[in-house]
């Protein structure tokens, strides 16, 4: 069964006039899969707000603090100007990682798993927000698998940008694999591919750079062959994605020239490979993706293929 973790209270994080990552996403996506036909075939979950001892798995204290005072205090935006905030983004924030705990409990019982959450996460780093992501949200599943007994975790990245604040937050882990196929160079300048791991995690993090103009095509081929090789080694116990849909040829922030049959494309194959490697368990973010129309059909091909 596939299971849809979504809340549209998280609409209500304002990000301001003109803000790509805008409420509208998830309202626009809500009723795009209502009316497709899918809605109906989905098992439908909300979160619960994250537990702080949980938040602490991935972003200590002393962020968490600063980031709820000082959004307290009303300020526009934190740690950069990108990342705006507004009354309720710290207790949206907390909702939007709290879906961790839903779609593991969902993965325990043989669901697969697509949260829609925003803000996103993959560029949040352990005391920085970034890139309109406050806590990092599949950091925080990745910790919290772990802790349920899910030791080995392989995050696979596609967002259109390097998932910046996922490899620093693992970058010495060896039992968190992180893959990344994004646009490069691009914001936010990480992602080489000599970028490649630290002590313990030396060689448990693979950057795949992309042209801009890559096509799906050319970048399922990169894909394929590396999560082969990787899988067979590493062998993990979940897979998680930081399913961005930004690569999309018609959003407004990529470069890159994917339409929805790369997405649906990926999902089939990822979900076989959970189902040859960790029994199933698969677990999808919601990243980036600011076309209405393309990040809401990219999102039903995903959901239809997993």
């Amino acid at each position: 069964m596939r299971t849809l973790i979504s809340d549209l209270t998280m609409m209500e994080h304002q990000t301001g006039p003109g803000h790509p990552e805008r409420p509208e996403r998830l309202g626009h996506l809500d009723q795009h899969l209502r009316q497709s036909g899918l809605w109906s075939d989905l098992q439908h979950r909300k979160p619960e707000p994250i537990a702080p001892a949980d938040l602490a798995r991935v972003h200590p204290s002393g962020y968490t603090q600063r980031l709820k005072e000082n959004i307290e205090l009303q300020v526009p935006y934190v740690d950069g100007g990108d990342t705006t905030v507004s009354a309720k983004s710290y207790e949206i924030a907390l909702l939007a990682a709290g879906t961790a705990q839903t779609a593991l409990s969902e993965v325990q019982k043989g669901n697969r798993v697509f949260c829609a959450v925003r803000p996103p996460g993959h560029h949040a780093e352990a005391s920085r927000a970034m890139g309109f992501c406050l806590f990092n949200n599949i950091a925080l599943c990745a910790r919290m698998a772990q802790a349920q007994g899910l030791q080995k975790v392989l995050i696979v990245d596609w967002d259109v940008h390097h998932g910046n604040g996922t490899q620093a937050i693992f970058y010495e882990d060896p039992d968190v694999f992180f893959y990344s196929l994004h646009q490069y160079p691009f914001y936010p300048g990480t992602g080489s591919a000599a970028e490649r791991g630290m002590g313990a995690g030396l060689g448990t993090t693979l950057n795949q750079p992309l042209r801009a103009g890559t096509t799906g095509d050319e970048a399922s081929h990169l894909m394929e062959h590396d999560l082969n090789e990787i899988s067979d080694q590493f062998k993990p116990d979940i897979i998680l994605i930081s399913a961005g849909f930004d690569g999309h040829r018609d959003d407004p922030l990529g470069g890159l020239a994917y339409d929805e049959s790369t997405f649906r494309r990926w999902t089939e194959w990822l979900t076989d490979l959970a189902q040859r490697t960790c029994q199933g368990r698969l677990i999808s973010y919601l990243e980036g993706g600011y076309n209405l129309n393309a990040l809401a059909k990219s999102v039903e091909a995903h959901l239809e293929a997993l």
